[in-house]
């Protein structure tokens, strides 16, 4: 019985069990702010270009569709297919001027780059240009 009174009191060993446990929380710590900045990357490459895609699109010799494939080849080549899928175009009115609209809906990476489907959404506006 006292020996395992002893047993109990005794911190051999304890060393390896704490830093088992502190390793775990900093390495959890560490892939939740990495899966954060990868989200903020994904989504600042759709902002910038989506607003590519509606400078392109208001262009005086382009068009809504040319506008929705650059921001499609941009995404394509920066991020891959799968963030490509949902694009479109419109305009609008900003501040009484005319304006291209281009929207991204595309999946916002929870694990990895895996994540639940238009889930992330984001615009780009460009004045149109006049027509001569």
């Amino acid at each position: 019985m006292r020996v395992a009174l002893r047993r109990m009191h005794d911190d051999r060993g304890s060393a390896a069990v704490e830093f088992v446990l502190v390793g775990v929380l900093l390495t959890l710590v560490t892939l939740s702010v990495l899966q954060v900045a990868f989200a903020l990357h994904v989504r600042t490459t759709l902002i910038d270009a989506a607003a590519e895609g509606a400078r392109f699109a208001a262009l005086a010799d382009s068009s809504l569709p040319a506008g929705i494939e650059r921001s499609r080849e941009l995404i394509t080549a920066a991020l891959g297919p799968s963030y490509a899928q949902s694009i479109s175009a419109g305009t609008g009115a900003y501040g009484g001027h005319p304006v291209v609209i281009i929207t991204v809906r595309s999946p916002l990476p929870l694990i990895g780059m895996i994540g639940f489907d238009d889930t992330l959404e984001v615009s780009g506006r460009a004045a149109l240009e006049p027509l001569r």
